[in-house]
């Protein structure tokens, strides 16, 4: 799993029963050096050639670095499931690119591998994202909300009989990049941000805009952020836009929690839930109790949920929700290479 926020690509060795209960075997981040992070930050601003010569060399240097994975922990595999590195994430022009040639890593490593998840969803409709909410339902289905604070917050929730998600807000991806103008890969523990001061323009005009107001099925991507977030973020200490950042990300998150559910607790995963800060703030503007699980699936817990996804696949069982992405159906979701 590579996420948005350039972390680095996690691996995670699951083993699932029957009912999808899940042991964690294995799991190590191999974060990415300032090369390759360069690489994927402007990859959407190639050539169609260059893009494709981009995604030989990325998958490729995936492939080495599960094979190296696969022989440190010495564990024959049933196959690989791969999420792939978002380049564009577009669906109102039902476009959406998640950079990886599965067929390279079939080939270089013997193993069966399942890729492109969002794109069949996408073709029908949908956003092509999120796709964890079917993981919360299968091994999470004890927390009434499931919260993702990675690149994008995003959350899935049971409503009745089905399971509604969307995402949120901006989260790591627009905290990432405030931390790297003070030379910095993030601001550990919100530090930073906690040292700020709350602009109140500025909070009202992030808090204003259009997305939020719309309707689930929706999804974010970099695109976005470009455009709607980032010219309002000048001309002000980087603690004070960290401080707005994280005041606006706990705005939102806060309203979602509480429009989701009267009561109940709320699972927190990905990156975000290692700030201590943001994690306070979020804590501050929901009457839903915040569960933070150990740290392993903190961090482990999006790609455990693309390897059930791949199982799903394989098994030619439902693994994408109409009711989450608002295609025109549930779908069997990804690309197999044998």
């Amino acid at each position: 799993m590579s996420g948005t926020s350039l972390d680095g690509i996690d691996l995670a060795i699951c083993r699932f029963s029957d009912a999808y209960s899940f042991d964690l075997v294995h799991f190590n981040t191999i974060e990415y050096d300032d090369a390759w992070r360069k690489r994927l930050q402007f990859a959407h601003h190639l050539s169609g050639i260059e893009l494709r010569l981009l995604e030989i060399d990325y998958s490729r240097y995936n492939a080495k670095i599960v094979s190296d994975f696969l022989k440190k922990t010495q564990i024959n595999v049933d196959f690989i499931a791969c999420h792939g590195h978002t380049i564009f994430h577009q669906p109102e022009k039902r476009m959406t690119y998640q950079m990886m040639d599965g067929s390279i890593l079939a080939a270089l490593l013997g193993i069966t591998t399942v890729c492109d998840f969002r794109s069949g969803d996408v073709a029908l409709g949908g956003q092509g994202a999120p796709l964890v909410p079917i993981g919360d339902a299968l091994l999470f289905s004890e927390f009434e909300v499931c919260l993702n604070l990675g690149g994008f917050a995003n959350m899935s929730f049971k409503q009745g009989e089905e399971r509604l998600a969307y995402d949120i807000s901006p989260a790591n991806l627009l905290l990432n990049e405030l931390a790297n103008r003070e030379g910095l890969d993030y601001d550990k523990n919100g530090d930073l941000a906690r040292s700020g001061k709350i602009i109140m323009p500025l909070l009202a005009q992030l808090n204003a805009l259009e997305y939020y107001a719309g309707p689930s099925p929706k999804s974010l991507g970099r695109e976005w952020l470009e455009e709607k977030i980032f010219p309002l973020l000048k001309q002000c200490r980087t603690e004070d836009l960290l401080a707005n950042a994280v005041a606006h990300i706990s705005d939102q998150v806060g309203i979602a929690l509480n429009q989701s559910a009267d009561e109940g607790k709320v699972l927190i995963s990905g990156g975000g839930a290692h700030n201590t800060f943001l994690i306070d703030c979020i804590s501050q503007k929901t009457h839903l109790k915040i569960v933070i699980p150990r740290k392993d699936i903190i961090d482990a817990k999006e790609a455990m949920v693309f390897a059930l996804l791949g199982k799903l696949r394989l098994d030619g069982k439902t693994n994408i929700l109409a009711s989450v992405t608002g295609a025109s159906r549930d779908s069997c979701g990804g690309a197999v290479y044998y």
